[in-house]
């Protein structure tokens, strides 16, 4: 089932209109996440906010929003005030162009969500707009404002839907000579490129999400699971790098380790009984089978 859509309002080509909702297109829950205890008792800790100069507690009734003109100088702005500049783009996406993906920089992406129409209604706008844009074979581009703050937002079709990727305006990209102007000028030979080329070339293949497996959040699974389990942390020893100070002869080795073609990343193992218990404990879902009874109360071990 969708979780709640983020922003609901309208999708407009011209004088083409259909109501759609805005859903997210990924999701950080499902990774192992911590709570800050209390050494002492093993309570949760319990942020509070306070006014920075009296120390005392602050209602969230009391909170209102202020822009720094100096250090010790805001000025307030209302929640009403913020509403009557509301932009069109709080309730319409409106597209205004037509680009070739290509022509949109990386650096200026945010964040993917999913379009969809809202409702039983406007299927067929929706439809007509979602076609267009694929056979043309183009990024429509819009606006929308989320968290309070208006977005650009590119379309792309996606399926039976359409995918909407934020994208950051010029001021929010980093000049990259700020950066790069210092990197020197070297000269490399064309035995070094053709050996670099000949490992790129042994380790190509085609991207696939599902090879790859994140291997910290297996190593926390590994732990907790330990530390439920009263068992030992062995700390693993870390690789060693070799000390190669020749560029030539660093190729030459790597070419050397590379004779085989690459074989693909493992694909993510399945939890073990432990590791399923766990992981479902941590998402909030009661398990279907219970590898091993959990201790009653609220008892705590020690690392």
């Amino acid at each position: 089932m969708a979780p709640p859509a983020n922003w609901k309002g309208f999708l407009r080509l011209s004088l083409v209109t259909c109501p759609v909702a805005l859903y997210p297109a990924t999701s950080e829950s499902e990774k192992i996440a911590f709570n800050r205890l209390n050494r002492n008792t093993g309570h949760r800790i319990k942020y509070l906010k306070v006014d920075a100069e009296t120390g005392e507690e602050v209602l969230n009734e009391d909170i209102v929003k202020g822009y720094a003109v100096d250090k010790d100088t805001f000025i307030e702005v209302k929640e009403e005030e913020l509403e009557e500049i509301a932009l069109e783009s709080t309730r319409t996406i409106e597209i205004d162009e037509f680009v070739n993906k290509t022509d949109i920089d990386p650096r200026y992406m945010i964040r993917p969500y999913y379009l969809r129409p809202d409702g039983k209604v406007g299927h067929d706008a929706f439809a007509v707009i979602r076609e267009t844009i694929s056979h043309m074979n183009k990024v429509a581009i819009g606006r929308v404002v989320l968290t309070s703050r208006e977005h650009i937002i590119a379309l792309e079709p996606l399926d039976k839907g359409l995918v909407g990727t934020l994208l950051r305006y010029p001021y929010e990209v980093r000049n990259e000579h700020d950066y790069f102007d210092e990197i020197q000028d070297v000269k490399l030979t064309k035995d070094m490129l053709d050996l670099a080329r000949h490992i790129v070339n042994q380790k190509s293949g085609r991207f696939a999400p599902d090879k790859f497996e994140d291997h910290y959040e297996t190593a926390l699974i590994e732990l907790i699971n330990s530390k439920r389990a009263g068992k030992p942390i062995i700390p693993k020893a870390r690789p060693r790098a070799d000390n190669v100070v020749d560029l030539m002869e660093a190729l030459r080795r790597s070419v050397g380790q590379e004779k085989e073609p690459a074989k693909p990343a493992k694909k993510p193992r399945k939890p073990a009984a432990g590791q399923k218990e766990m992981l479902m404990a941590v998402e909030g879902k009661k398990p279907k089978e219970t590898a091993a009874r959990k201790p009653s109360g609220r008892q705590r071990k020690s690392a």
